[in-house]
């Protein structure tokens, strides 16, 4: 197949308003950033097991003082209770961080209260009840290695249907991947079941060739040798750091906004927030010499 050439504007357009990704931990590294990255960015924070409230909010602050937008992940399946998932909400509302989250299950193979799914959360109310006008969804590619696709596609459109419902306005962020091919083809599928939101599609930041293989194995990403060297590594030799320059361009070429609708992309900051930040800008100036 012959893969069409992205021109400048293609990328400038597709890495407009990109996402970012952070944990609580990784506040002292986006304070380092904050000038590299573009204000009024979204920079979503991660609900990590090993971190607290206290750090999860001071992180959720730091991106709005910083002149971000925070994106506070909720993770169902880790929300004890109702009152857990209130007071998680009221500590962000009182950060002036509420506005926007990103609902999704999360790890735990078995709920550790009421919400076993994104979808339990949106039709809570109690987003709208602290003041969460915009809530963000997964979406998968490549498939989830624990879900089967049937339930991930239901998934999907019950939770748009939800947004739709209760007002919210939404978006979708993708799991990361190294093949347009799936990510192209599993869009258009979502276009064809009437989900309308826009789409951000995860992308991996620069990162060590050997943590890109190790994240992609543990969500389930395909790493084949082909689709691999495609993207610009050989799992043979895991020496070295991989961008996905290559992946952007091919999808900025490809991107038909009347088959795709309106589509984003969102960086997973496996090498660090620095360093992907840093790295966008020069891809960012490089297309527009």
């Amino acid at each position: 197949m012959s893969i069409p050439t992205a021109s400048p504007a293609d990328i400038r357009t597709l890495l407009a308003g990109h996402s970012l990704e952070m944990t609580g931990k990784d506040v002292p590294h986006l304070i380092e950033a904050r000038d590299s990255i573009p204000p009024g960015t979204r920079i979503n924070v991660t609900f990590l097991e090993n971190e607290d409230l206290p750090v999860r909010v001071e992180a959720a602050r730091t991106v709005r003082e910083s002149g971000f937008v925070p994106v506070p992940h909720l993770s169902a399946r880790r929300l004890a209770s109702p009152a857990a998932l209130e007071e998680y909400l009221g500590a962000l509302r009182e950060a002036g961080a509420c506005d926007q989250v990103f609902a999704v299950g999360g790890d735990p193979a078995v709920p550790h209260g009421p919400y076993p799914d994104a979808l339990s959360i949106i039709r809570s109310g109690l987003l709208e009840r602290h003041g969460v006008r915009h809530v963000s969804i997964a979406g998968y590619p490549e498939g989830h290695p624990g879900i089967p696709d049937a339930e991930l596609w239901a998934a999907l459109t019950a939770k748009a249907a939800a947004l739709r419902e209760q007002q919210l306005d939404g978006a979708i962020i993708t799991q990361f991947g190294f093949d347009v091919d799936p990510v192209l083809t599993w869009i258009e599928r979502v276009r064809a079941l009437g989900v309308t939101l826009p789409v951000r599609v995860g992308v991996p930041g620069p990162a060590g060739i050997r943590r890109l293989v190790r994240y992609a194995t543990r969500f389930g990403v395909g790493t084949s040798a082909g689709i691999a060297r495609k993207y610009g590594f050989s799992i043979t030799n895991l020496i070295g750091t991989a961008g996905p320059d290559v992946f952007l361009a091919e999808l900025a070429g490809r991107l038909d906004a009347g088959r795709h609708g309106e589509v984003g992309v969102h960086f997973y900051t496996f090498g660090g927030i620095g360093a992907t930040s840093r790295w966008i800008k020069d891809f960012q100036e490089g297309n527009d010499r």
